[in-house]
Protein backbone atom coordinates (compact mmCIF):
# COMPACT_ATOMS: atom_id res chain seq x y z
CA UNK A 1 0.00 0.00 0.00
CA UNK A 2 1.49 3.46 -0.56
CA UNK A 3 2.22 5.78 1.88
CA UNK A 4 -0.36 8.58 1.82
CA UNK A 5 1.14 12.02 1.74
CA UNK A 6 -1.01 15.32 2.98
CA UNK A 7 -0.71 18.10 0.30
CA UNK A 8 1.15 20.55 2.44
CA UNK A 9 3.79 18.11 2.60
CA UNK A 10 3.52 16.76 -1.04
CA UNK A 11 2.96 20.37 -2.63
CA UNK A 12 5.60 22.37 -0.49
CA UNK A 13 6.98 24.44 -2.53
CA UNK A 14 10.67 23.56 -4.06
CA UNK A 15 11.67 26.47 -6.49
CA UNK A 16 11.18 30.49 -5.85
CA UNK A 17 8.50 30.15 -8.66
CA UNK A 18 6.82 27.66 -6.89
CA UNK A 19 6.00 29.76 -3.71
CA UNK A 20 2.59 31.23 -3.46
CA UNK A 21 1.51 34.89 -2.53
CA UNK A 22 5.17 36.30 -1.56
CA UNK A 23 6.65 37.54 -5.22
CA UNK A 24 8.35 40.69 -3.64
CA UNK A 25 10.48 38.11 -1.30
CA UNK A 26 11.49 35.92 -4.12
CA UNK A 27 12.21 38.30 -6.30
CA UNK A 28 14.44 40.43 -3.63
CA UNK A 29 16.23 36.74 -2.62
CA UNK A 30 16.83 35.65 -6.19
CA UNK A 31 17.98 39.07 -7.13
CA UNK A 32 20.52 39.41 -3.99
CA UNK A 33 21.91 35.38 -5.25
CA UNK A 34 22.20 37.35 -8.88
CA UNK A 35 24.19 39.86 -7.88
CA UNK A 36 26.46 37.93 -5.29
CA UNK A 37 24.98 40.72 -3.07
CA UNK A 38 24.48 38.17 0.06
CA UNK A 39 23.59 39.03 3.89
CA UNK A 40 25.24 37.20 6.36
CA UNK A 41 21.48 36.97 8.03
CA UNK A 42 17.97 36.97 7.54
CA UNK A 43 14.95 37.42 8.98
CA UNK A 44 11.89 36.00 7.92
CA UNK A 45 8.56 37.13 9.72
CA UNK A 46 5.12 36.80 9.44
CA UNK A 47 2.14 34.80 9.96
CA UNK A 48 2.08 30.58 10.01
CA UNK A 49 1.87 28.84 6.89
CA UNK A 50 2.38 31.28 4.47
CA UNK A 51 6.02 30.12 3.39
CA UNK A 52 8.86 31.73 5.51
CA UNK A 53 10.28 27.72 6.12
CA UNK A 54 10.32 27.16 2.48
CA UNK A 55 11.23 30.05 1.41
CA UNK A 56 14.64 29.27 3.85
CA UNK A 57 14.99 26.38 2.31
CA UNK A 58 15.02 27.12 -1.21
CA UNK A 59 17.19 30.02 -0.68
CA UNK A 60 19.60 27.83 1.22
CA UNK A 61 19.42 25.19 -1.38
CA UNK A 62 19.84 28.04 -4.69
CA UNK A 63 23.03 29.68 -3.08
CA UNK A 64 24.39 26.37 -2.69
CA UNK A 65 23.65 24.63 -6.16
CA UNK A 66 26.69 24.42 -8.68
CA UNK A 67 24.63 25.02 -11.98
CA UNK A 68 21.90 27.54 -11.50
CA UNK A 69 19.04 28.02 -14.08
CA UNK A 70 18.90 31.05 -16.40
CA UNK A 71 15.96 32.46 -13.55
CA UNK A 72 18.61 31.85 -10.56
CA UNK A 73 16.59 28.83 -9.61
CA UNK A 74 18.30 25.49 -7.85
CA UNK A 75 18.60 22.81 -11.12
CA UNK A 76 17.69 20.18 -8.69
CA UNK A 77 20.66 17.81 -10.48
CA UNK A 78 24.06 18.90 -8.77
CA UNK A 79 25.49 17.42 -5.60
CA UNK A 80 24.65 19.92 -3.62
CA UNK A 81 21.01 19.84 -4.63
CA UNK A 82 20.53 16.18 -4.36
CA UNK A 83 21.96 15.65 -0.96
CA UNK A 84 19.58 18.58 -0.12
CA UNK A 85 16.57 16.99 -1.73
CA UNK A 86 17.68 13.58 0.08
CA UNK A 87 17.90 15.07 3.19
CA UNK A 88 21.82 14.16 3.95
CA UNK A 89 23.32 17.59 3.21
CA UNK A 90 26.17 19.19 5.62
CA UNK A 91 25.67 22.54 4.25
CA UNK A 92 22.07 23.50 5.38
CA UNK A 93 21.71 22.99 9.33
CA UNK A 94 17.57 23.54 10.72
CA UNK A 95 17.21 24.40 14.19
CA UNK A 96 14.10 24.35 16.44
CA UNK A 97 13.76 26.97 18.72
CA UNK A 98 10.55 26.08 20.46
CA UNK A 99 12.19 23.03 21.79
CA UNK A 100 16.15 24.17 21.17
CA UNK A 101 16.04 27.27 22.74
CA UNK A 102 18.96 27.60 25.73
CA UNK A 103 22.31 28.92 25.80
CA UNK A 104 24.00 25.12 25.48
CA UNK A 105 22.05 24.83 22.31
CA UNK A 106 23.36 27.94 20.49
CA UNK A 107 26.74 27.12 22.12
CA UNK A 108 26.59 23.87 20.46
CA UNK A 109 25.11 25.83 16.98
CA UNK A 110 28.16 28.61 17.65
CA UNK A 111 30.65 25.76 17.29
CA UNK A 112 28.86 23.87 14.63
CA UNK A 113 29.61 27.29 12.50
CA UNK A 114 33.08 27.19 12.89
CA UNK A 115 33.51 24.36 10.35
CA UNK A 116 33.96 24.96 6.72
CA UNK A 117 31.45 23.94 3.94
CA UNK A 118 32.40 20.59 2.51
CA UNK A 119 30.38 20.26 -0.57
CA UNK A 120 29.31 23.96 -2.15
CA UNK A 121 30.07 27.56 -0.92
CA UNK A 122 27.99 28.17 1.95
CA UNK A 123 26.63 27.06 5.20
CA UNK A 124 23.41 27.56 6.11
CA UNK A 125 21.89 27.61 9.48
CA UNK A 126 18.15 27.72 9.68
CA UNK A 127 16.43 28.70 13.05
CA UNK A 128 12.65 28.15 13.02
CA UNK A 129 10.98 29.96 15.88
CA UNK A 130 13.59 32.25 16.90
CA UNK A 131 11.23 34.39 19.13
CA UNK A 132 10.99 31.18 21.44
CA UNK A 133 14.97 31.61 22.00
CA UNK A 134 15.90 32.23 26.01
CA UNK A 135 17.33 36.13 26.42
CA UNK A 136 20.27 34.28 27.42
CA UNK A 137 20.26 32.42 24.61
CA UNK A 138 20.00 36.01 22.20
CA UNK A 139 22.74 37.32 24.15
CA UNK A 140 24.83 34.15 23.58
CA UNK A 141 23.82 34.54 19.61
CA UNK A 142 24.83 38.79 19.34
CA UNK A 143 28.46 38.35 18.68
CA UNK A 144 28.46 35.22 16.01
CA UNK A 145 25.50 36.79 14.27
CA UNK A 146 27.06 39.81 13.56
CA UNK A 147 30.36 38.49 12.59
CA UNK A 148 29.74 35.24 11.25
CA UNK A 149 32.50 33.30 8.99
CA UNK A 150 32.45 34.62 5.42
CA UNK A 151 30.37 30.91 4.07
CA UNK A 152 27.88 31.81 6.97
CA UNK A 153 24.59 32.13 6.33
CA UNK A 154 21.77 32.63 8.79
CA UNK A 155 18.69 32.53 8.19
CA UNK A 156 15.94 33.17 11.22
CA UNK A 157 11.99 32.78 10.61
CA UNK A 158 9.38 33.86 13.29
CA UNK A 159 5.84 34.63 13.75
CA UNK A 160 6.06 37.05 16.12
CA UNK A 161 8.58 39.73 15.42
CA UNK A 162 8.05 41.88 18.40
CA UNK A 163 9.25 39.44 20.70
CA UNK A 164 12.14 39.48 19.09
CA UNK A 165 14.91 41.68 20.94
CA UNK A 166 16.19 44.90 19.19
CA UNK A 167 20.05 44.11 19.04
CA UNK A 168 18.88 40.82 16.93
CA UNK A 169 16.75 42.50 14.66
CA UNK A 170 19.47 45.13 14.42
CA UNK A 171 21.64 42.97 12.79
CA UNK A 172 19.30 41.00 10.31
CA UNK A 173 17.94 41.90 6.91
CA UNK A 174 14.05 41.48 7.69
CA UNK A 175 11.35 40.24 5.09
CA UNK A 176 8.05 40.48 5.85
CA UNK A 177 5.64 37.82 4.50
CA UNK A 178 2.13 38.30 3.78
CA UNK A 179 -1.37 36.61 4.36
CA UNK A 180 -1.89 35.04 1.04
CA UNK A 181 -4.38 36.20 -0.40
CA UNK A 182 -8.00 34.62 -1.46
CA UNK A 183 -7.62 34.68 -5.12
CA UNK A 184 -3.95 33.35 -5.01
CA UNK A 185 -4.92 30.65 -2.47
CA UNK A 186 -7.54 29.74 -4.71
CA UNK A 187 -5.74 29.41 -7.77
CA UNK A 188 -3.16 27.12 -6.29
CA UNK A 189 -6.16 25.14 -4.53
CA UNK A 190 -7.23 24.77 -8.23
CA UNK A 191 -3.98 23.91 -9.89
CA UNK A 192 -3.49 21.08 -7.34
CA UNK A 193 -6.93 19.87 -7.93
CA UNK A 194 -6.32 19.07 -11.23
CA UNK A 195 -3.09 17.51 -10.59
CA UNK A 196 -5.47 14.98 -8.64
CA UNK A 197 -7.97 14.82 -10.66
CA UNK A 198 -10.78 15.98 -8.45
CA UNK A 199 -13.65 18.38 -9.82
CA UNK A 200 -13.98 21.14 -7.11
CA UNK A 201 -16.39 24.33 -7.78
CA UNK A 202 -15.17 27.72 -7.56
CA UNK A 203 -17.16 28.31 -5.02
CA UNK A 204 -16.12 25.57 -2.62
CA UNK A 205 -12.40 26.68 -3.12
CA UNK A 206 -12.88 30.29 -2.34
CA UNK A 207 -14.91 28.60 1.01
CA UNK A 208 -11.70 26.91 1.64
CA UNK A 209 -9.40 30.08 1.19
CA UNK A 210 -11.41 32.14 3.53
CA UNK A 211 -11.15 29.95 6.28
CA UNK A 212 -7.93 29.71 6.18
CA UNK A 213 -7.64 32.93 6.54
CA UNK A 214 -4.56 33.58 4.46
CA UNK A 215 -2.54 30.26 5.80
CA UNK A 216 -1.83 28.58 2.66
CA UNK A 217 -0.62 25.16 4.77
CA UNK A 218 -4.33 25.18 6.48
CA UNK A 219 -6.02 25.56 3.14
CA UNK A 220 -3.84 22.34 2.12
CA UNK A 221 -5.35 20.89 5.11
CA UNK A 222 -8.64 21.47 4.66
CA UNK A 223 -8.45 20.61 1.30
CA UNK A 224 -7.04 17.33 2.40
CA UNK A 225 -10.12 17.42 5.05
CA UNK A 226 -12.88 17.90 2.21
CA UNK A 227 -11.60 15.11 -0.36
CA UNK A 228 -11.80 12.69 2.52
CA UNK A 229 -15.37 13.66 3.38
CA UNK A 230 -17.06 14.38 -0.38
CA UNK A 231 -14.29 12.22 -2.40
CA UNK A 232 -13.28 13.53 -6.02
CA UNK A 233 -15.68 15.76 -6.39
CA UNK A 234 -15.80 19.07 -3.95
CA UNK A 235 -19.30 21.18 -3.99
CA UNK A 236 -20.02 24.20 -1.82
CA UNK A 237 -22.36 22.07 0.17
CA UNK A 238 -19.98 19.79 0.90
CA UNK A 239 -16.97 22.11 1.71
CA UNK A 240 -19.75 24.49 4.14
CA UNK A 241 -21.00 21.23 6.09
CA UNK A 242 -17.57 20.07 7.16
CA UNK A 243 -15.58 23.21 7.64
CA UNK A 244 -18.24 24.28 9.77
CA UNK A 245 -19.29 27.26 7.61
CA UNK A 246 -22.58 29.50 7.89
CA UNK A 247 -24.10 29.44 4.55
CA UNK A 248 -24.23 32.75 2.69
CA UNK A 249 -27.94 32.03 1.79
CA UNK A 250 -28.59 32.70 5.51
CA UNK A 251 -26.97 36.49 5.80
CA UNK A 252 -29.39 36.71 2.34
CA UNK A 253 -32.24 36.38 3.73
CA UNK A 254 -31.65 37.77 6.88
CA UNK A 255 -30.87 40.89 5.56
CA UNK A 256 -33.87 41.03 3.62
CA UNK A 257 -35.87 40.18 6.55
CA UNK A 258 -34.20 43.09 8.61
CA UNK A 259 -35.10 45.45 5.47
CA UNK A 260 -38.42 44.81 5.79
CA UNK A 261 -38.49 45.22 9.16
CA UNK A 262 -39.95 41.31 9.24
CA UNK A 263 -38.80 40.94 13.28
CA UNK A 264 -40.40 37.93 13.28
CA UNK A 265 -38.55 35.91 10.69
CA UNK A 266 -35.69 37.65 11.62
CA UNK A 267 -35.53 35.46 15.13
CA UNK A 268 -37.19 32.53 13.46
CA UNK A 269 -34.02 32.61 11.26
CA UNK A 270 -31.47 32.99 13.66
CA UNK A 271 -33.32 30.46 15.47
CA UNK A 272 -32.53 28.21 12.78
CA UNK A 273 -29.04 29.10 12.93
CA UNK A 274 -28.36 27.93 16.46
CA UNK A 275 -30.42 24.58 15.95
CA UNK A 276 -27.58 23.95 12.87
CA UNK A 277 -24.87 24.25 15.63
CA UNK A 278 -23.56 27.53 15.18
CA UNK A 279 -21.98 29.58 17.80
CA UNK A 280 -23.95 32.89 17.76
CA UNK A 281 -20.71 34.99 18.23
CA UNK A 282 -19.74 33.14 14.88
CA UNK A 283 -22.62 34.24 13.27
CA UNK A 284 -22.31 37.99 14.48
CA UNK A 285 -18.82 38.52 12.96
CA UNK A 286 -20.43 36.61 9.86
CA UNK A 287 -23.17 39.08 9.37
CA UNK A 288 -20.73 41.99 10.16
CA UNK A 289 -18.69 40.77 7.36
CA UNK A 290 -21.88 40.36 5.49
CA UNK A 291 -22.86 44.13 6.26
CA UNK A 292 -18.72 45.38 5.03
CA UNK A 293 -19.50 43.35 2.06
CA UNK A 294 -22.62 45.30 1.22
CA UNK A 295 -20.78 48.27 1.65
CA UNK A 296 -17.94 47.54 -0.60
CA UNK A 297 -20.04 46.67 -3.48
CA UNK A 298 -22.03 50.17 -3.36
CA UNK A 299 -19.05 51.47 -5.48
CA UNK A 300 -17.76 49.76 -8.38
CA UNK A 301 -14.35 51.04 -7.58
CA UNK A 302 -14.39 49.03 -4.03
CA UNK A 303 -16.27 45.77 -5.70
CA UNK A 304 -12.24 44.58 -6.20
CA UNK A 305 -11.91 44.13 -2.38
CA UNK A 306 -15.28 41.22 -2.92
CA UNK A 307 -13.10 38.02 -1.75
CA UNK A 308 -15.95 35.87 -2.65
CA UNK A 309 -17.00 33.82 -5.89
CA UNK A 310 -18.21 35.16 -9.26
CA UNK A 311 -22.05 33.31 -8.37
CA UNK A 312 -22.04 35.15 -5.04
CA UNK A 313 -20.67 38.26 -6.09
CA UNK A 314 -23.93 38.55 -8.67
CA UNK A 315 -26.08 38.22 -5.34
CA UNK A 316 -24.22 40.82 -3.59
CA UNK A 317 -24.51 43.40 -6.14
CA UNK A 318 -27.80 43.02 -6.73
CA UNK A 319 -28.64 42.99 -2.80
CA UNK A 320 -26.53 46.39 -2.18
CA UNK A 321 -28.71 47.95 -4.32
CA UNK A 322 -31.64 47.49 -1.73
CA UNK A 323 -29.37 49.19 0.92
CA UNK A 324 -28.58 52.44 1.52
CA UNK A 325 -25.27 53.25 3.18
CA UNK A 326 -26.51 55.07 6.32
CA UNK A 327 -28.36 52.06 7.12
CA UNK A 328 -24.78 49.60 6.27
CA UNK A 329 -22.95 51.60 8.72
CA UNK A 330 -25.72 51.80 11.11
CA UNK A 331 -26.52 47.84 11.50
CA UNK A 332 -22.79 47.25 10.69
CA UNK A 333 -21.81 49.81 14.44
CA UNK A 334 -24.46 47.39 16.16
CA UNK A 335 -22.66 44.38 15.16
CA UNK A 336 -19.34 45.53 15.83
CA UNK A 337 -20.63 46.75 19.43
CA UNK A 338 -22.24 43.07 20.18
CA UNK A 339 -19.24 41.39 18.78
CA UNK A 340 -17.36 43.31 21.66
CA UNK A 341 -19.93 42.71 24.49
CA UNK A 342 -21.09 38.90 23.32
CA UNK A 343 -18.05 37.32 25.43
CA UNK A 344 -18.77 39.50 28.59
CA UNK A 345 -22.82 38.46 28.00
CA UNK A 346 -24.72 36.05 30.72
CA UNK A 347 -27.34 35.42 28.14
CA UNK A 348 -25.67 35.38 24.99
CA UNK A 349 -28.61 35.03 22.71
CA UNK A 350 -30.76 37.82 24.25
CA UNK A 351 -27.44 39.70 23.17
CA UNK A 352 -27.44 38.91 19.85
CA UNK A 353 -31.57 39.14 19.46
CA UNK A 354 -31.08 42.34 20.80
CA UNK A 355 -28.63 43.30 17.76
CA UNK A 356 -30.99 42.20 15.40
CA UNK A 357 -33.89 44.03 16.73
CA UNK A 358 -32.18 46.92 16.56
CA UNK A 359 -30.96 46.49 13.14
CA UNK A 360 -34.38 46.05 12.06
CA UNK A 361 -35.17 49.58 14.00
CA UNK A 362 -32.66 50.86 12.05
CA UNK A 363 -34.43 49.91 8.59
CA UNK A 364 -37.63 51.01 9.80
CA UNK A 365 -36.69 54.38 11.52
CA UNK A 366 -34.79 55.17 7.92
CA UNK A 367 -38.03 54.28 5.89
CA UNK A 368 -40.24 56.66 7.81
CA UNK A 369 -37.92 59.20 7.45
CA UNK A 370 -37.57 59.13 3.62
CA UNK A 371 -41.87 58.83 3.78
CA UNK A 372 -41.63 61.61 5.35
CA UNK A 373 -39.66 63.54 3.26
CA UNK A 374 -41.50 62.66 0.70
CA UNK A 375 -44.86 63.97 2.53
CA UNK A 376 -43.33 67.32 2.97
CA UNK A 377 -42.34 67.21 -0.74
CA UNK A 378 -45.62 66.84 -1.33
CA UNK A 379 -46.81 69.30 0.81
CA UNK A 380 -44.25 72.45 -0.63
CA UNK A 381 -45.78 71.50 -3.96
CA UNK A 382 -47.20 74.92 -4.65
CA UNK A 383 -51.74 74.57 -4.92
CA UNK A 384 -52.49 77.11 -7.10
CA UNK A 385 -56.33 77.14 -6.55
CA UNK A 386 -55.51 77.13 -2.84
CA UNK A 387 -53.17 79.60 -3.36
CA UNK A 388 -55.82 82.07 -5.01
CA UNK A 389 -58.21 81.46 -2.44
CA UNK A 390 -56.38 81.61 0.65
CA UNK A 391 -52.90 83.60 -0.07
CA UNK A 392 -52.13 84.71 3.14
CA UNK A 393 -52.76 81.69 4.97
CA UNK A 394 -48.98 80.14 6.36
CA UNK A 395 -49.80 77.30 8.81
CA UNK A 396 -50.91 74.09 7.10
CA UNK A 397 -51.54 70.84 9.76
CA UNK A 398 -50.33 67.48 8.01
CA UNK A 399 -53.21 65.44 6.84
CA UNK A 400 -54.33 63.22 9.78
CA UNK A 401 -53.66 60.08 7.62
CA UNK A 402 -49.88 60.65 7.49
CA UNK A 403 -47.52 57.67 9.21
CA UNK A 404 -47.37 58.28 12.68
CA UNK A 405 -43.42 59.40 13.96
CA UNK A 406 -44.32 56.72 16.94
CA UNK A 407 -46.47 53.55 15.65
CA UNK A 408 -46.84 50.27 17.57
CA UNK A 409 -45.17 48.29 15.19
CA UNK A 410 -41.53 49.73 16.26
CA UNK A 411 -41.98 49.75 19.46
CA UNK A 412 -40.05 46.05 19.72
CA UNK A 413 -37.14 47.94 17.95
CA UNK A 414 -36.43 50.45 20.57
CA UNK A 415 -34.81 48.01 23.08
CA UNK A 416 -31.49 49.48 24.91
CA UNK A 417 -29.46 48.51 27.63
CA UNK A 418 -31.34 51.11 30.24
CA UNK A 419 -34.86 51.86 29.08
CA UNK A 420 -35.34 55.57 30.02
CA UNK A 421 -38.93 56.40 29.19
CA UNK A 422 -41.65 54.08 29.54
CA UNK A 423 -45.38 54.78 28.64
CA UNK A 424 -47.72 53.66 26.63
CA UNK A 425 -47.76 53.99 22.86
CA UNK A 426 -49.91 57.37 21.80
CA UNK A 427 -51.93 58.48 19.16
CA UNK A 428 -50.58 59.59 15.97
CA UNK A 429 -49.23 63.52 16.55
CA UNK A 430 -49.83 66.00 13.59
CA UNK A 431 -47.44 68.50 13.57
CA UNK A 432 -48.20 71.72 12.69
CA UNK A 433 -45.94 72.47 9.19
CA UNK A 434 -42.41 74.29 10.31
CA UNK A 435 -40.94 76.84 7.77
CA UNK A 436 -36.87 75.61 7.81
CA UNK A 437 -36.44 79.35 8.32
CA UNK A 438 -37.59 79.47 11.35
CA UNK A 439 -36.40 78.12 14.87
CA UNK A 440 -37.15 76.70 17.52
CA UNK A 441 -38.34 79.16 21.06
CA UNK A 442 -35.51 78.87 23.29
CA UNK A 443 -37.92 78.94 26.70
CA UNK A 444 -40.46 76.40 25.02
CA UNK A 445 -37.23 74.23 24.64
CA UNK A 446 -36.11 74.76 27.80
CA UNK A 447 -39.65 73.60 29.57
CA UNK A 448 -39.88 70.47 27.34
CA UNK A 449 -36.04 69.23 28.21
CA UNK A 450 -36.87 70.21 32.04
CA UNK A 451 -39.77 68.26 31.45
CA UNK A 452 -38.14 65.07 30.05
CA UNK A 453 -35.50 65.01 33.17
CA UNK A 454 -38.40 65.21 35.42
CA UNK A 455 -39.53 61.86 33.74
CA UNK A 456 -36.58 60.07 35.07
CA UNK A 457 -37.31 61.15 38.73
CA UNK A 458 -37.93 57.29 38.82
CA UNK A 459 -34.15 56.69 37.91
CA UNK A 460 -32.08 58.72 40.58
CA UNK A 461 -28.67 58.14 38.70
CA UNK A 462 -29.82 59.08 35.02
CA UNK A 463 -32.43 62.15 37.15
CA UNK A 464 -29.18 64.14 38.89
CA UNK A 465 -26.94 63.76 35.96
CA UNK A 466 -29.50 65.46 34.20
CA UNK A 467 -31.61 67.49 36.24
CA UNK A 468 -28.89 70.16 35.96
CA UNK A 469 -28.10 69.84 31.88
CA UNK A 470 -29.04 72.61 29.49
CA UNK A 471 -29.06 72.15 25.49
CA UNK A 472 -26.79 74.13 23.27
CA UNK A 473 -28.05 74.95 19.87
CA UNK A 474 -25.86 73.54 16.89
CA UNK A 475 -27.75 74.41 14.15
CA UNK A 476 -31.50 75.37 13.19
CA UNK A 477 -33.10 72.42 14.77
CA UNK A 478 -30.25 70.79 16.21
CA UNK A 479 -28.94 70.28 19.98
CA UNK A 480 -25.97 68.94 21.52
CA UNK A 481 -26.06 67.69 25.20
CA UNK A 482 -22.90 67.89 27.10
CA UNK A 483 -22.28 64.84 29.10
CA UNK A 484 -20.11 63.40 32.53
CA UNK A 485 -18.95 60.42 31.09
CA UNK A 486 -19.04 57.98 28.21
CA UNK A 487 -21.14 55.44 30.00
CA UNK A 488 -24.09 58.28 30.23
CA UNK A 489 -23.43 59.04 26.96
CA UNK A 490 -24.27 55.56 25.82
CA UNK A 491 -27.29 54.97 27.75
CA UNK A 492 -28.46 58.21 26.11
CA UNK A 493 -27.51 56.92 22.63
CA UNK A 494 -29.52 53.83 23.03
CA UNK A 495 -32.42 55.70 23.90
CA UNK A 496 -32.12 58.87 20.87
CA UNK A 497 -35.12 57.84 19.47
CA UNK A 498 -37.09 58.25 21.91
CA UNK A 499 -35.73 61.22 23.45
CA UNK A 500 -35.93 62.91 20.03
CA UNK A 501 -40.29 61.34 19.65
CA UNK A 502 -40.76 63.11 22.95
CA UNK A 503 -39.01 66.41 21.89
CA UNK A 504 -40.65 66.61 19.15
CA UNK A 505 -44.48 66.06 20.39
CA UNK A 506 -43.49 68.39 23.16
CA UNK A 507 -41.95 70.79 20.18
CA UNK A 508 -45.03 70.41 18.41
CA UNK A 509 -41.52 70.09 15.38
CA UNK A 510 -40.64 67.35 13.29
CA UNK A 511 -37.34 69.12 12.61
CA UNK A 512 -35.87 68.05 16.08
CA UNK A 513 -32.58 66.47 16.19
CA UNK A 514 -29.72 65.53 19.48
CA UNK A 515 -26.57 64.82 19.48
CA UNK A 516 -24.29 64.02 22.87
CA UNK A 517 -20.68 65.09 23.77
CA UNK A 518 -18.85 63.70 26.66
CA UNK A 519 -17.07 66.86 28.09
CA UNK A 520 -13.62 66.87 29.43
CA UNK A 521 -13.14 65.23 32.85
CA UNK A 522 -13.21 68.13 35.71
CA UNK A 523 -11.00 66.33 38.18
CA UNK A 524 -10.72 69.22 40.63
CA UNK A 525 -14.76 68.52 41.34
CA UNK A 526 -15.71 65.39 43.01
CA UNK A 527 -19.27 66.30 41.30
CA UNK A 528 -17.75 65.14 37.84
CA UNK A 529 -15.45 62.36 39.48
CA UNK A 530 -17.52 58.42 38.02
CA UNK A 531 -15.23 55.59 38.09
CA UNK A 532 -13.74 54.46 41.60
CA UNK A 533 -10.52 55.13 40.05
CA UNK A 534 -10.52 58.87 39.67
CA UNK A 535 -12.63 58.80 42.68
CA UNK A 536 -9.52 57.07 44.24
CA UNK A 537 -6.99 59.51 42.21
CA UNK A 538 -8.99 62.61 43.38
CA UNK A 539 -8.78 61.48 47.34
CA UNK A 540 -5.01 60.41 46.89
CA UNK A 541 -4.42 63.99 45.71
CA UNK A 542 -5.57 65.48 48.96
CA UNK A 543 -3.99 63.10 51.03
CA UNK A 544 -0.84 61.42 49.58
CA UNK A 545 -0.54 58.05 52.52
CA UNK A 546 -3.94 56.90 50.69
CA UNK A 547 -1.71 55.05 48.49
CA UNK A 548 0.79 53.70 51.51
CA UNK A 549 -2.79 52.38 53.18
CA UNK A 550 -3.60 50.70 49.61
CA UNK A 551 -0.68 48.84 49.16
CA UNK A 552 -0.45 47.86 52.85
CA UNK A 553 -3.98 46.34 53.19
CA UNK A 554 -3.53 44.84 49.14
CA UNK A 555 -6.74 46.78 48.56
CA UNK A 556 -8.39 47.03 45.13
CA UNK A 557 -11.15 48.83 43.63
CA UNK A 558 -13.88 46.00 42.85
Amino acid sequence: MENYIVSARKYRPITFKSVVGQQSVTVTLKNSIKNKHLAHAYLFAGPRGVGKTSCARIFAKTINCASRTEDFEACNECESCIAFNEGRSYNIHELDAASNNSVEDIRSLIEQVRIPPQIGSHSVYIIDEVHMLSSQAFNAFLKTLEEPPSYAVFVLATTEKHKIIPTILSRCQIFDFNRIKVEDAVEYLSFIAKKENITAEPEALNIIAQKADGAMRDALSFFDQIVSFSGEKITYQATIANLNVLDYDYYFRLTDMILENNISQTLLIFNEILNNGFDGHHFITGLSSHFRDLMVCKDPSTVELLEVGSSIKDKYLIQSKKCNIDFLLKVSEIGNQTDLAYRNSINKRLQVELALLKMCSSASEKKELIQNETNNLQLNKPNTNHAESNPNKDNISLPKNLPPVKKSGVSLNNIANTQIIEEENEAAVNYTKISEKETIDEIKLDASWKKFVEKLSSKPRLYNALKTSKLSQIDDFKYELLLANNSLEQTLENNKSKIIDFMKKELNNQFFDICFRVKELDETNPENLYTEKDKYKYLLNKNPNLDKLKNDFDLDFS
